[in-house]
């Protein structure tokens, strides 16, 4: 299938084919066509799987005919964060050029005076995060009564960041024959009531079960004890092939003290979490994606929704405390296609957050490797069974022994000697230059030698003896 089979225009198609884009993913292929159609949209999908593109191409040819007005945007895109919001921006510029809309972007962070400014002259497509259009629409700066369209995206990360109130308000102040599409990667009860209530029969898809990671991911635990934990990440860094990395933290004091750990020891790291400004996070993702910086040390403000190309590694530094968490943080690797490999640091006290994980996920996250100083730490006794060398030795010292006694009983060394084939004396003198361990005597029982011919029948010995390996006595 092509994205021409799905009924886009012409001019969409000419973006997307410049954009390097032939092929639709299975999240588009099934949305656009409904999206076109103006029907009500359910769309359960995973991080990754092209989620955004599947309604901001049907948006683009729906709102490529209608007239603008000020104050009174004609579709809105609600998102979670400001990321998310700027990357759906970056969309419509790309997809939308050989299309006359226009679009406005209202995020925290940021001067209102442009924002408000692009709102009075009229905007086709609003794209918000959900605190600062309440405050512009409390200010009565913006109208929402000309909405036609409405696309509530990451609801269940809006779920977790406490916006369900606000999208509520929201919706009650738009349109009741617009048209809604609502987009999860999981669908919680509380969000299932929200779909119920402002969705009109919608047409429901899901690509992958709820909370599924892609399978193009590679996963892995990586034992470590807290002091070690930059210890043992450093050593990864340095040695799985990694070309472009995010480093999750829970917290943000971990974000910055962490970052600049990597710089220390010269790692081309920078870092994003809530403390930093708008501008300043923006900074951050241009360097991250140019190539200036490969590691990108972040709080889970950075989790969901960030599109970086070719991002080789995710790091779970800190384990997540909601399961939810980890999905969306190891989807930041193994996008459009591509493979990823994603580890986790897990101490002893993430034991159940990692069984959360996996029993959210349906799958035991195979182990990678133990830490370098699982050993050292090991007792003395666990590292004697270890190393099962000596136990070996040990054992061969006793069967030469045990060949060689009669010999010495009978003391008749010298004629032993010279006789043809003493091959009992032979094994003797090979086996005594590997000494038993010390502390341990070898017993010697007075058995009878095993005769020169059957060795040789075994096939143990098949010439004379050397001149070399002949003995005279054992003092």
């Amino acid at each position: 299938m092509s994205f021409a089979d799905l009924g886009l225009s012409d001019e969409l198609l000419q973006a997307v084919e410049a954009a390097g884009y032939s092929e639709p993913t299975p999240i588009q292929a099934q949305a656009i066509p409904p999206v076109l159609m103006m029907k009500d949209l359910i769309g359960i999908a995973q991080t990754g799987t092209g989620k955004t593109a599947s309604f901001v191409l049907p948006m683009i040819d729906v709102l490529a005919h209608g007239r603008r007005r000020a104050l009174m945007p004609r579709s809105l895109i609600l998102e979670p964060t400001r990321e998310l919001a700027a990357q759906v921006a970056d969309n419509f510029v790309k997809y939308g050029k050989n299309h006359d809309l226009r679009m406005a972007l209202l995020i925290g962070g940021v001067q209102m005076g442009e924002q408000v400014k692009a709102l009075q002259e009229g905007v086709d497509v609003l794209i918000a995060t959900p605190g600062r259009l309440m405050d512009l629409f409390e200010r009565g700066k913006i109208l929402l009564t000309g909405c036609e369209l409405l696309v509530i995206d990451e609801a269940d990360r809006m779920l977790d960041m406490g916006f369900i109130p606000d999208i509520e308000t929201i919706c009650s102040k738009l349109p009741t024959n617009r048209q809604t599409l609502l987009f999860s990667a999981t669908m919680p009860p509380v969000i299932k009531k929200l779909a119920d209530r402002f969705l009109e029969n919608p047409k429901y898809i899901e690509v992958a079960r709820p909370a599924s990671t892609n399978t193009n991911i590679a996963q892995f635990k990586v034992p470590v004890t807290a002091r070690k934990k930059r210890e043992t990440l450093r050593e990864i860094l340095r040695t799985d092939n990694v070309s472009t990395a995010i480093i999750f933290c829970n917290r943000k004091t971990t974000v910055r003290e962490l970052a600049k750990n990597l710089k220390q020891n010269g790692f081309a790291a920078g870092e994003i979490h809530g403390d930093m400004d708008q501008s300043s996070r923006i900074a951050e993702l241009d360097c991250f994606k140019s190539g200036e910086i490969n590691i990108l040390v972040a709080s889970d403000v950075a989790a969901r929704g960030l599109d970086v190309k070719g991002v080789s590694h995710v790091f779970n530094y800190d384990t997540p405390w909601h399961p939810d968490d980890y999905v969306h943080r190891i989807g930041r690797t193994g996008r459009g296609g591509a493979s990823g490999r994603a580890f986790t640091l897990v101490t002893p006290d993430d034991a159940e957050a990692v069984e959360n994980v996996e029993k959210l996920t349906g799958g035991v996250i195979p182990l990678f490797g133990e830490v370098a100083d699982s050993a050292e730490a090991a007792p003395a006794g666990e590292k004697a069974e270890a190393a099962p060398a000596p136990r070996k030795r040990a054992s061969r010292s006793k069967t030469s022994t045990r060949t060689a006694a009669a010999p010495a009983k009978a003391k008749p060394a010298p004629k032993a000697a010279a006789k043809p084939a003493p091959a009992p004396v032979v094994e003797e003198t090979v086996e005594t230059e590997a000494p038993a361990p010390k502390g341990r005597v070898p017993r010697r029982r007075a058995e009878p030698p095993v005769a020169a011919p059957a060795l040789e029948a075994a096939g143990d010995w098949n010439g004379p003896i050397p001149d070399f390996l002949a003995v005279s006595a054992i003092s």
